[in-house]
């Protein structure tokens, strides 16, 4: 199974320009799952539905009070039908709700339902404490809807966590340190298999090339555990949109490509 996680760098820099290379570059990925972050709706056109439709994938979106999709959101495209979804608001500073938020998609994948979970958190600098407070809420979703039966596909989350590997929310993901609920964390995919250091924010795109931040990998794919070996297991990850399509770079973040095992014992 391949699995692609992206910030689409919603409306910013040549947006027009970009979105024929952000097609381009899912269209080679050829993934069977797809989790978007920065998607953007505006002026009656979805950025989702239409790469959706591109791709010929089913869509599931974030979506506003009433029904609208929001205009700065996340979005899961599958190759397989989705039978299920739910979004969340993720916390703002001051507890209130946010812009941010994270979304599940139940996938009748070949191996059985699986959900896979899609989120965005806070990207100031020196905001650890408020990403960590994200990060429960986005665990809570996810365990919301992992099964309780052993052999079934295990949850995968993905996104723009702004985080790098040692953060402490990164850390509790992946139970380097206490976990945000006893008996789930997660695999980083890239940690696993991934070769090089594997960043996604860097100055080498030249859509970041005057950025304040140094060099970080900020995307990452993972997936739960425990789990049925060897479902789900992490056989390689890599990055993509880091070359330009006809002279456009696609986004300011590069793509991280992974893909699990789907067989089952």
């Amino acid at each position: 199974m391949r699995i692609v996680t992206w910030n689409l760098w919603w409306r910013f820099g040549p947006w027009e320009e970009r979105q024929p290379a952000i097609r381009a570059e899912l269209a080679a990925i050829d993934a069977d799952v797809v989790l978007l972050q920065e998607v953007w709706a505006a002026d009656g056109r979805d950025q989702a539905e239409e790469l959706g439709e591109a791709l010929g994938l089913s869509v599931a979106r974030t979506t506003v009070p009433g029904g609208g999709p929001q205009a700065f959101g996340n979005a899961i495209l599958s190759r397989w039908p989705i039978v299920d979804t739910e979004m969340v608001v993720l916390p703002g500073d001051t507890g209130d709700p946010s812009h941010r938020s994270a979304l599940t998609a139940i996938v009748d994948t070949p191996a059985g339902p699986q959900p896979f979970t899609v989120t965005h958190l806070a990207w100031q600098y020196d905001a650890s404490a408020l990403r960590s407070a994200q990060a429960a809420r986005v665990v809570d979703l996810v365990a919301r809807h992992r099964s309780t039966d052993p052999t079934a596909p295990p949850p995968v989350l993905a996104g723009d966590f702004n985080a790098v590997p040692e953060a402490d929310e990164i850390r509790r993901l992946t139970g380097l340190s206490a976990p945000y609920r006893a008996g789930l964390v997660f695999t980083d995919c890239w940690a696993a298999v991934g070769e090089g250091d594997g960043d996604t924010w860097s100055r080498d795109n030249p859509h970041a090339a005057e950025a304040l931040w140094p060099r970080r990998r900020l995307d990452y794919v993972f997936v739960a555990w425990p789990r049925p070996k060897p479902l789900g297991n992490p056989r390689s990850a890599r990055l993509a949109g880091v070359a330009a399509n006809d002279g456009i770079v696609p986004s300011d973040h590069f793509a991280v490509v992974v893909e699990l095992d789907d067989r089952q014992t």
